[in-house]
């Protein structure tokens, strides 16, 4: 996508100016053995913005950003979060950095010995030493009925359905008031009806939390719901990048399939 155009795109639609980037990628690269998953990632995600990394399977989304959350360690490149350089930290400093960065997992990451109370309470006591009865059932009923599941707060993880385990997954991560959300492939494996009520929430949790958000995605119907702003992995390269309507006009043969529905 033409940079004038992306910039113009980012102006019609209010995201804000270059300095309230809160997550700069630049020339990330990551191999396993042979396999070249990041080329050469760049991006800049911008404050109370949804970003959306579209790209099919295999393309290095998910690998992405779990570089931005220290899960791996990239070849070369670099990584800004709220102004931390994400490369050069050390434990500490990036367990600190955690506290601000909420990560939604494809598969919810319940601890299925838990309740849905015991796991939301698990990083208030873990993270930050809450541990008054009286405080961690406030936040714990809040963060459950910011999500529409507050009856569901003595169940298992077993007696969820998929939908309702993306939801409390969820809420474990906003029960921290994280700065930045990351989502990762937030409506896999989920009915039309759910992935449609996951976008609604997504968009819900970008309003009252004003978070800022990178969404990796290869559904392209969560694509258009929820993005303010659209990236394209093709090759291992961020690509393309404009509007979802921008980058629907591709022609790239590895793009066009998505937007033959």
């Amino acid at each position: 996508m033409n940079q004038d155009i992306a910039t113009a795109s980012a102006k019609e639609k209010n995201i804000p100016a270059s300095t309230d980037i809160v997550v700069k990628v630049r020339n990330l690269k990551k191999s396993f053995g042979d396999t070249h998953v990041l080329r050469d990632i760049n991006l800049d995600l911008h404050n109370s913005e949804n970003l959306v990394i579209l790209g099919r399977s295999g393309t290095g989304k998910s690998v992405l950003i779990k570089c931005m959350v220290g899960l791996i360690t990239p070849d070369a490149g670099s990584i800004t979060i709220l102004n931390y350089d994400v490369l050069s930290l050390n434990q500490k400093e990036m367990n600190e950095l955690r506290l601000h960065v909420g990560f939604s997992f494809q598969g919810s990451a319940l601890y299925d010995s838990m309740t849905v109370r015991e796991n939301l309470e698990f990083p208030l006591k873990r993270n930050l030493g809450i541990n008054d009865p009286h405080e961690l059932e406030e936040r714990v009923v809040k963060a459950l009925e910011d999500v529409g599941l507050e009856d569901a707060i003595n169940k298992m993880p077993a007696e969820l359905s998929g939908g309702m385990k993306k939801r409390i997954g969820i809420a474990r991560t906003l029960i921290l008031n994280p700065k930045i959300m990351l989502y990762d492939e937030p409506t896999a494996g989920l009915d039309p009806i759910t992935s449609i009520e996951i976008n609604e929430l997504i968009l819900k949790v970008r309003d009252k939390y004003k978070t800022s958000s990178i969404i990796i995605t290869h559904d392209i119907s969560s694509a258009r719901h929820t993005s303010d702003r659209v990236i394209a992995l093709v090759g291992g390269y961020s690509k393309y990048e404009g509007t979802f309507d921008e980058i629907r006009q591709t022609t790239d043969p590895e793009l066009e399939p998505f937007f033959n529905y």
